[in-house]
């Protein structure tokens, strides 16, 4: 199943538990080894769902993973690209992930559990990625609600934390399409501002093809949990799990609201809903459900 906006079929690599096409990647050291991420595949099981298609270039990953749920595509039908070049961040930002620098990839879930839980989703992938990330020696945190971030300065000795990656869930019929992208090989000249990271730039070697399967099976782990659970982020130990990745709580914080207002505050807990409890100087508590989230000294 070829996303309808990816390249021609001959530069597609369709990648599925038990099938390989595609030209070998040997010869490009920034391109996805389709040999590698099979291998991985076959030794994760079913624990990393699929089938997983790996585009070298496309606009949006979610933008072809939406499209597969128009068509019909089973849960946890996944598209990998090599480049992104109109990927989307939150409030419509542009995410673009360079040629072979990153991992930029989206997921179709298929929840079952009420609308009002599914705020969870995001966070639990970014869940599943710091801990695919720590499987292979790079340690990350999570800024609230959908950073991937390393603690400590900007690259510059400016105010941190540096962003490693973000996540963006759009709901699409009765699916969410849930996308990650992860700076993996980004080298600091390509870094688009200090406060941007990398792997590479951390100093870690993180091998995409295994880091793709790694997430898939912490998600699709949690996913069930969750699921099983009704959406309950307390009974599936979800919300735990997110306190203790979450480097925004116990920090004071500066709150960019939709609309334009600001809201300076203590980041004290995540709530039942997943959403963010801030206290004002005044003592009063506010759930945030949205917002752009400044870590402040």
């Amino acid at each position: 199943m070829v996303p309808p906006d990816s390249p021609p079929p001959d530069q597609v690599r369709r990648t599925s538990h038990g099938a390989l096409d595609g030209p070998s990647a040997g010869a490009d050291p920034r391109l996805l080894d389709d040999g590698r991420l099979q291998a991985a595949l076959d030794s994760a099981g079913d624990g990393a769902w699929g089938p997983v298609v790996v585009v070298p270039s496309t606009g949006s990953t979610n933008a072809d993973a939406a499209d597969q749920v128009d068509q019909g595509c089973p849960e946890g039908f996944t598209v990998v690209a090599d480049e992104q070049t109109q990927g989307r961040g939150r409030l419509g930002r542009a995410w673009v992930s360079p040629y072979g620098a990153g991992l930029a990839m989206s997921v179709v879930l298929r929840p079952h559990v009420p609308e009002a839980a599914w705020g969870w989703i995001p966070l639990m992938t970014g869940v599943a990625v710091v801990e695919a990330l720590s499987l292979q020696g790079l340690e990350s945190r999570l800024k609230w609600p959908n950073d991937v971030v390393v603690d400590g300065p900007a690259r510059d000795g400016g105010p941190g934390p540096r962003k490693l990656g973000g996540l963006l869930a759009e709901v699409t019929g009765s699916a969410v399409v849930m996308g990650a992208g992860i700076n993996v090989d980004l080298a600091e000249d390509e870094a688009p501002l200090a406060r941007a990271t990398s792997a590479r730039i951390e100093g870690a070697q993180v091998e995409r093809e295994r880091l793709v399967v790694d997430v898939l099976v912490g998600l699709r782990r949690r996913y069930l949990d969750w699921q099983l659970c009704g959406g309950d982020a307390d009974r599936s130990g979800l919300r735990d799990e997110y306190r203790a990745a979450c480097l925004t709580l116990g920090r004071d914080v500066r709150v960019h609201l939709p609309g334009g207002s600001e809201l300076e505050a203590h980041a004290l807990d995540v709530d039942p809903t997943g959403r963010l409890v801030v206290r004002t100087p005044d003592g009063t508590d506010h759930p945030l459900s949205a917002g752009d989230v400044e870590h402040l000294r």
